[in-house]
């Protein structure tokens, strides 16, 4: 029986700045990853390439059949709307599609359960965290493949400091500028940093990005707030919001949508909508009208 999980296949490299859309050009072009020429087209190392794939499937860009997804086309095609993801937007529809793909499995997990376990964690205890989880399925992994991942899903989220951080580090890893991971001290127990993950208003979040994971994880014209907040996959927990900042999003989307009102009534918050807009319409809109919530 095949396992829930994966874990590696990033070759211990975060996503670097250009690799998705060097991805998306070579196999819009007919490449394949396996090709003996792919290393030369792609312009990287082996391991590289190896990395680029695994970053293009978990950023559901990329199918198992190595066929470009509707996203992919939407974000990095001939008309992409942000093919060199320039966009804070972009960033965040990619982090909120990295989680809820869920084929880099640390990061559906980080963001959808430990951190509500434990928001300050160090190295050690989120490695531990996930050796559980592959227990708990009959999945064995070797430790130095866990503490792999555990350290690229930092330096996803977090520049490295001290000795080993590089320009490089700051100017190619893709996800740096969320805030999203902190790290905040040293551990008393082994010495090494104490990370946090906490949930804020996420100033930078668009609503529209909101709008469009919210609407790919919630059938059905009514949903309700606490869904929302905590449901796995759904906005409060991949975007790691609270609960100011999730009911900003619910009001904004109520207050421009002529189909759609944000309810609260008796402490029961729910966001209704006589007619779903399409998801990609929305993104359409967020590119067209420079980040405003506004839809006709």
């Amino acid at each position: 029986m095949s396992s829930p999980f994966t874990f590696s296949g990033h070759e211990s490299f975060p996503c670097r700045q250009l690799w998705l859309k060097k991805g998306y050009d070579f196999i819009s072009q007919g490449g394949k990853f396996s090709d003996d020429d792919a290393i030369v087209r792609l312009g990287v190392g082996k391991n590289m390439v190896t990395s680029i794939q695994f970053w293009m499937r978990s950023f559901g860009l990329l199918t198992d059949s190595s066929e470009l997804t509707p996203i992919a086309n939407f974000v990095l095609g001939e008309d992409g709307k942000d093919p060199f993801l320039e966009d804070i937007g972009t960033l965040w529809l990619l982090h909120y599609l990295l989680v809820s793909t869920g084929r880099a499995t640390i990061y559906q997990l980080a963001f959808n359960e430990f951190r509500k376990q434990r928001v300050e964690f160090t190295r050690e205890q989120l490695t531990n965290y996930l050796n559980r989880k592959c227990g708990d399925v009959g999945y064995a992994l070797s430790p130095r493949t866990l503490r792999s991942d555990v350290d690229v899903f930092i330096r996803t989220y977090l520049s490295p400091l001290g000795k080993s951080h590089t320009v490089e580090d700051d100017l190619f890893s893709l996800l740096i500028d969320f805030d999203l991971i902190q790290g905040i001290a040293r551990s008393k127990m082994d010495g090494g940093t104490v990370y946090r993950i906490e949930s804020k208003d996420r100033e930078t979040l668009p609503t529209q990005v909101v709008l469009f994971a919210l609407l790919e994880q919630n059938p059905g014209q009514s949903i309700s707030f606490s869904r929302l907040m905590a449901d796995p996959n759904n906005v409060g927990s991949a975007f790691a919001l609270n609960r100011d900042g999730l009911q900003r999003h619910a009001e904004a989307i109520g207050g421009a949508l002529a189909n759609a009102t944000f309810t609260d009534d008796a402490g029961i918050k729910e966001l209704q909508f006589v007619e779903r807009p399409d998801p990609f319409t929305v993104l359409e809109h967020y590119y067209q009208n420079a980040q405003v919530l506004a839809f006709s």
